[in-house]
């Protein structure tokens, strides 16, 4: 299981990455979301991935951190409230400059 989130927060952060160092914006916008992503995977992760383990304290012994899925839930919004932010950015950036290029520039 832990090798299977390792992978999958490696495969994000990596097309991430990839798609934040395009010319355009749409995939830079794209990349930025799968970024954070990879960030709330990562930070579910540090609660202790385990399977029927309860995610508030018991009469059990083991429990999940309920700390990482405060955070997770914390940066959902904020990861919608950037992604939201970051396309009317470029929709407007794309009306007044007639070009999609994150430099403004376009294919002169």
């Amino acid at each position: 299981m832990e090798l299977m989130y390792a992978l999958l927060i490696g495969l994000l952060t990596s097309c991430g990455v990839f798609l934040m160092l395009r010319a355009r914006t749409f995939p830079v916008v794209i990349g930025l979301t799968l970024l954070s992503y990879a960030v709330n995977l990562f930070l579910f992760a540090m609660g202790r991935i385990g399977e029927a383990v309860p995610a508030v304290l018991g009469t059990r012994t083991d429990y999940a951190d309920p700390l990482p899925q405060a955070l997770v839930l914390t940066a959902i919004v904020i990861g919608f409230a950037m992604t939201a932010f970051a396309l009317v950015l470029a929709l407007r950036a794309q009306g007044e400059l007639d070009s999609d290029h994150v430099d403004g520039k376009g294919d002169r």
